[in-house]
């Protein structure tokens, strides 16, 4: 992990996930195809009106898609499955928590990729009450 003298670039983040997903279980990545990883700096306000929420600083990441279980063989070809990560709203999260920021990027975006397969927050936040 290096070290940092100035906030990690949006660049930086994306390397980050990048070594994240490389380290995913192969049976896991196999699954995990034709999804775009993009990193911004923050969501914007459309994103935070549709998902409900009154700040940036809160969404970390995104998941926009069709989750695996809700795809049919009839589809039309869907647009490909996108995970944002919002690079400000991390490092908020990576200064205020003192969290690893490997660690956390890869949290973020092991997050996003349960919605990819369906999992609710809730899903989610059960799964990690579980491993904790």
């Amino acid at each position: 992990m290096p070290t940092y003298t100035t906030p990690p670039s949006e660049e930086d983040i994306h390397a980050l996930a990048e070594a994240a997903f490389a380290d995913l279980p192969p049976r896991l990545a196999a699954h995990v195809q034709n999804v775009a990883i993009l990193v911004e700096n923050l969501a914007d306000d459309a994103t935070l009106e549709e998902m409900g929420i009154e700040t940036p600083w809160e969404l970390t990441g995104l998941y926009r898609g069709v989750p695996l279980p809700n795809r049919s063989v009839t589809d039309a070809m869907p647009l490909p499955d996108t995970i944002y990560l919002y690079r400000e709203a991390i490092l908020l999260e990576w200064v205020e928590t003192g969290e690893d920021l490997q660690r956390l990027v890869a949290s973020v975006l092991v997050h996003e990729i349960a919605h990819h397969f369906g999992f609710s927050d809730a899903d989610i936040e059960r799964l990690e009450a579980e491993i904790s």
